[in-house]
């Protein structure tokens, strides 16, 4: 980087921060009201619940782990964007409904309203686990990786500044970070789409042409492998990071990124996910839905900013450019390596504009799923079990200093991660140890009286072993078609504890669901409709 693309960054660092001021001290988080500081009750917008959305989700995940996954596999991982934007209208329709009407502020109060403490306990502790060793540690590890390529500042130094920044933004509570995220999707899709652009001109001029029409259409050419959306097993083999190679099939395997696994992954996320949901929780239902629709449209145009760069990235490589730059340690090809290379060969200044965008990402990610720790730890644990009845403000500190210590205990696991040959996928697996159980549990707590609390601790029990029997007892399985068959064995378990209860009948906690809560108005409609035409056009044309 030049001395223009770090002054580019430091305009952006510099705004952020200063944004983030203005709002704390303009809505001046209460000290004394945690639903303030946790959920920013009533404060966000149905523009700022969208943006957030997905500032707190797009990260180094997919701009490093789902280009890299897009340099290895190509247009397919897509799936999980394109999905998703489907699976955000679902949960703004059926699930936000229940969440608003039982006065939900976090996923584990919901499950000890529906059934007991002993299941939001269980869940509570699966997902700080996973949220710590799994996706903050990740989103660390890859955020850092990416700084390192492109500034050349040592690793565990770019650990710790992204770990710095993001807990200056969090500690401000979730009006700052919603608010703020607002300034932060803005950079990343400006940054995103300038490096997208360039790096498909970067293709055209490599085979004669220009522009990101030209680039395009060389891309389809030089990499007709990598623009399916539906791939067969031992279609397209991917290095694996060790200097072999490994079926694609087995991390996007057919039919079932359309019908089976990845629905649970989506829903799972999307629907019963504290970093999630937690955006729209403090609003009303119709403010909650147009930001849940309005993340759904961003989602749409997440693979043009992270996934076609990474295609670029491949079709360059394959003409000989960058082959140093794309080995690892050991000299085998790392596809994470892919956006952060592609960053380094823009001009000065867009450089620096990608690089802020790049870090937007990352360190919204990072105040967002700081902030659920947060949430959870001090509302579910601290508040239930280890000093019941603390005060608003003791609250508060208490979710403050969650922050910092979850933060440190991301600085010192990162590391470990360095020998990932993709990253995404890493988070996508290991996540998905506990999704099916999850959704099991509040998909049947939601739309069945019944479902009682003992088969709820069942699923909640046998999630993680059966997931883990399976990858290890049958590793021919890809791990969405694992999540299937564990999410319907759970399911079925499920039901089968609950119609052996004859208590089951007359259950005192199940939700009372009317047709009415789902109807959506007029506007919404027209827009569902408007992505799932769009999503069915893409599926026709890349199938």
């Amino acid at each position: 980087m030049q001395l223009i693309d770090y002054f580019v960054f430091l305009v952006y660092f510099v705004l952020v921060s200063g944004y983030g001021i203005y709002i704390y001290r303009k809505h001046r988080v209460l000290e004394a009201d945690s639903k303030d500081y946790f959920l920013a009750e009533g404060s966000l917008t149905w523009w700022a619940i969208g943006a957030s959305l997905i500032a707190s989700n797009i990260s180094a995940e997919q701009f490093i782990g789902m280009s890299g996954s897009g340099f290895a596999m190509g247009l397919a991982v897509s799936a999980y964007e394109w999905m998703a934007a489907l699976t955000l209208v679902l949960v703004a329709v059926f699930f936000l409904p229940i969440y608003l009407k039982n006065n939900i502020y976090t996923m584990p109060q919901f499950l000890s309203q529906r059934y007991n403490t002993l299941v939001s306990t269980l869940m509570a502790i699966f997902w700080l686990l996973v949220y710590v060793f799994v996706n903050l540690t990740s989103i660390l590890y890859l955020g850092a990786l990416a700084i390192e390529t492109i500034t050349g500042i040592g690793f565990t130094w770019c650990v710790y500044g992204l770990a710095i920044f993001a807990i200056i933004i969090t500690l401000g509570g979730m009006k700052v970070i919603g608010f703020t995220d607002v300034f932060q999707v803005f950079v990343l899709i400006c940054g995103g789409l300038a490096t997208t652009y360039l790096a498909l001109d970067l293709v055209a001029q490599e085979f004669g042409g220009s522009g990101f029409i030209d680039g395009l259409t060389f891309m389809t050419r030089e990499a007709s492998s990598h623009f399916h959306m539906i791939l067969n097993k031992g279609q397209l083999t991917i290095p694996d990071g060790m200097g072999g190679t490994r079926d694609a099939y087995m991390d996007l395997p057919g039919l079932s990124v359309l019908v089976g696994g990845l629905w649970i992954t989506n829903l799972s996320y999307w629907g019963a996910n504290q970093y999630i949901v937690q955006r729209a929780l403090g609003a009303d239902l119709k403010t909650g839905r147009s930001g849940l629709l309005f993340a759904a449209f961003l989602k749409m145009l997440m693979p043009v900013i992270v996934v076609l760069p990474g295609i670029a990235a491949y079709v360059l490589y394959q003409q000989g450019m960058f082959q140093e730059e794309m080995a690892n340690d050991l000299g085998h090809v790392k596809p994470d390596h892919a956006y952060p290379v592609l960053l380094n060969l823009l001009p000065n200044g867009l450089r620096g504009l990608s690089f802020a965008a790049l870090t937007a990402a990352i360190v919204a990610s990072l105040a967002g799923k700081a902030n659920s720790i947060s949430t959870i730890f001090t509302l579910d644990i601290y508040n239930k079990f280890i000093r019941p009845g603390s005060s608003e403000k003791q609250l508060v500190m208490v979710g403050k200093i969650t922050v910092v210590v979850a933060s440190l205990i991301g600085v010192v696991v990162a590391p470990s991660l360095r020998n990932l040959d993709q990253g995404f996928q890493y988070i996508q697996e290991y996540t998905g140890f506990i999704s099916p159980g999850v959704l099991a549990i509040f998909l049947l707590g939601f739309f069945w009286k019944r479902t009682t609390a003992l088969a709820a601790v069942v699923a909640a029990v046998l999630t993680i072993p059966m997931s883990t029997f399976l990858k290890f007892q049958f590793p021919e399985i890809p791990f969405l078609d694992r999540m299937g068959i564990v999410f319907l064995v759970l399911a079925a378990l499920m039901v089968l504890i609950t119609l052996l209860d004859p208590k089951s009948k007359n259950n005192p906690k199940g939700l009372v669901v009317e047709p009415a809560m789902f109807k959506p108005n007029a506007g919404f409609i027209v827009g569902s409709v408007i992505i799932c035409g769009m999503l069915a056009a893409l599926y026709i044309v890349f199938w």
